[in-house]
């Protein structure tokens, strides 16, 4: 099972962030673990400086923007 975190202190983007990763799983019919990483010191250890980020499996994919559900389902396939 795939691990996404979603790294960001809750911002208005993050949020989005958020909801646009679980719109994603659901069209793509997947069983995924979905962590929300709100510490700023836990998402420095990422070495990520701008939010909202995502990572997959540990690995950052994105960082300083908010992916598109059809961006997060390539980085899930």
């Amino acid at each position: 099972m795939k691990k996404i975190q979603i790294l960001g202190t809750g911002c208005p983007k993050c949020r989005q962030l958020t909801a646009n990763v679980e719109a994603a799983v659901k069209a793509l019919g997947i069983e995924v673990q979905i962590e929300k990483v709100e510490k700023i010191p836990e998402i420095l250890k990422f070495g990520v400086m701008t939010t909202p980020a995502l990572a997959v499996d540990g690995q950052v994919k994105s960082a300083g923007k908010v992916l598109s559900v059809d961006e997060i389902k390539k980085h899930l396939a």
